[in-house]
């Protein structure tokens, strides 16, 4: 992508300035942030920006992937200063090596960086870094030293982010309508700042049990980065360029640091095979699969022979993918992910009596696995057994409270049974759980004006939409949005 990013108006970008400080050396920076932005205000933002992300085009919306990514955020965010802070980690499908945080918690990945980091340890040192300029709250703080208090502004640059993936022209309107391009070159990190995040994720990765040197080590895949991006550098090479200086200060850091051999999760090496397998031309994919596959080139085979399956599918060829499912079954261990694409294939094949049972007997292994949950209410669904899919969903809402997709699974089932206050119902809680209190509302009065519902039904109905009206009302008296 050949174009100035919306990312950098916050200095966002991964920018990995490693620059070797003790705690004495960094500098007092203060608490002014709270003058600005509060951490109330930065949630409204927060929530503002995960809107865009629960519809957005160009965010990957695949279960296995997204739970990956926020499993393993999440495990950092617990070693990091502030493991009160709520943090929101998700995927977007761009080449491109970035990654960035926005207020509140939300860190954005491209899949150009999980593919172009050589090991679990080097994806998280970015993760870590970027929880740390949240957790230090650098974007308030900058904000305060510009004495930069439009709130609706600020919201208004971090939704550009994602209009910026499928459009830079409409990027450009945005931040225009924004009134974002007169602060756009304010908002960059300082190197106190850069600092400050380098030695809080320098001791997020290692309180987490991952490998310092990945942190240098990721720098040479960054140098490297013109492998990846055709025709131009990582983004954070291009907006904070890395001097030889400042590799070697990180060098010597993790060299005091003891020496410790990491292993990558079965997970990182099968969430990147997925990824392979879903990007550029099928059959250029296929052929790489199998070239590895035959001259051992790979870092996990299992890893490689489910990327070659996931290949097939994506290609319609179900017999060459049932027979790399067939090499799974017999020579690698028991994996969600592996069961989900046996399930796939069966569903590919037409075959609902077979995946039916792939889905059963996957769930018995792994019953929490999102993408499992999901294949088998569609499944239900595609197989008009409503009844069965409302009870799937009401029983793992248990597990899951906030997944808005179960609402939306639930919503499709109870109008194939013809219940329209229950379906309404599901859809408004839906919504809400992606943010949108408007039309969560319009759901939650169409079904308080159904007919078909009894007392107790209308009962809830009703003191959940005065509940939701509530919150609009609440939210306007914060003057944010």
């Amino acid at each position: 992508m050949h174009y100035k990013s919306p990312i950098i108006l916050f200095g966002l970008a991964v920018s990995l300035v490693f620059t070797p400080a003790t705690a004495d050396e960094l500098p007092d920076l203060g608490d002014i942030s709270s003058t600005v932005l509060t951490p109330l205000q930065e949630k409204a933002i927060a929530e503002q920006i995960l809107r865009e992300v629960a519809t957005s085009d160009e965010v990957v919306q695949d279960a296995e992937v997204t739970d990956y990514i926020q499993s393993l955020g999440q495990k950092l965010v617990e070693k990091g200063p502030d493991n009160r802070q709520k943090f929101t980690f998700f995927v977007v499908q761009d080449n491109s090596i970035n990654a960035f945080a926005m207020p509140g918690g939300v860190i954005g990945v491209h899949t150009g960086l999980m593919l172009a980091a050589n090991s679990e340890s080097e994806l998280a040192s970015v993760l870590g870094h970027e929880i740390g300029h949240v957790t230090q709250r650098h974007l308030a703080r900058m904000l305060a030293s510009q004495k930069y208090d439009t709130f609706k502004n600020i919201a208004g640059i971090a939704l550009a982010l994602l209009v910026a993936r499928a459009n830079p022209d409409l990027a450009s309107g945005a931040l225009t309508t924004a009134s974002a391009v007169g602060v756009q070159n304010q908002l960059d990190y300082t190197r106190e700042y850069e600092r400050e995040a380098d030695r809080i994720g320098l001791q997020i990765l290692e309180a987490g049990g991952f490998d310092v040197r990945a942190m240098p080590a990721f720098f040479n895949t960054l140098l490297r980065g013109t492998r990846f991006v055709d025709g131009s550098a990582p983004s954070f090479l291009r907006t904070h360029p890395l001097t030889t200086d400042r590799i070697a200060d990180v060098a010597n850091r993790v060299d005091q640091l003891p020496y410790k051999q990491v292993q990558d999760s079965k997970e990182f090496h099968m969430v990147r095979a997925k990824l392979r397998a879903n990007s550029g031309a099928v059959q250029t994919m296929i052929d790489l699969f199998e070239q590895n596959i035959r001259e051992g080139r790979y870092a996990d085979e299992a890893a490689e022979h489910y990327g070659l399956a996931i290949a097939y599918l994506r290609k319609n060829a179900l017999p060459q993918a049932e027979k790399e499912l067939a090499w799974l079954k017999k020579n690698a261990a028991k994996h969600p992910m592996i069961e989900n694409a046996a399930a796939r294939l069966a569903v590919a094949k037409n075959n609902p009596q077979q995946a039916a049972q792939q889905y059963q007997a996957a769930l018995k292994l792994f019953p929490d696995n999102r993408a499992l949950i999901y294949g088998y209410a569609e499944h239900f669904l595609a197989t008009k057994q409503a009844d069965q899919a409302v009870k799937l969903t009401k029983l793992k809402q248990d597990t899951y409270p906030d997944d808005a997709y179960l609402y939306d699974l639930m919503a499709r089932a109870y109008t194939m049974q013809g219940k329209d206050l229950l379906s309404h119902q599901a859809q408004g809680e839906a919504y809400y759980r992606r943010y949108h209190l408007e039309r969560a509302i319009e759901q939650m009065d169409l079904a308080a004006k159904a007919k078909d519902g009894d007392f107790y039904q209308q009962s809830i109905v009703e003191a959940r939409l005065k509940q939701l009206r509530q919150m609009v009302t609440e939210e306007k008296k914060t003057g944010f949005f």
